[in-house]
């Protein structure tokens, strides 16, 4: 009789991927990426998806400037649900 279920290696393990809602107050976009990719990824994704220009945007969590070297490991939120996005006036 087999034990399927009880080994270690059917434990929960933390998921590998996050699913991001980004969001300029007009419009949302949702991504699936990995905790280690840097975001610049889904920075130029959202911006490319939306129309808008990389140098009108930026992007914040939680109140402070996201950077283009962060990942959400970086950013350390085990829940990292949303991303803002704020027009900049230049």
């Amino acid at each position: 009789m087999s034990d399927a279920g009880s080994g270690p290696e059917d434990a929960p393990q933390a998921s590998e991927h996050l699913n991001i809602k980004v969001t300029d107050n007009a419009s949302e976009v949702f991504f699936k990426i990995k905790r280690s990719t840097q975001l610049k990824k889904l920075m130029d994704a959202f911006c490319q998806r939306s129309g808008k220009s990389r140098q009108s945007v930026r992007f914040l969590f939680d109140g402070q400037r996201v950077q283009d070297t962060d990942s959400p490991e970086i950013v350390s939120v085990p829940r990292f649900p949303a991303q803002g996005c704020e027009r900049s006036e230049s």
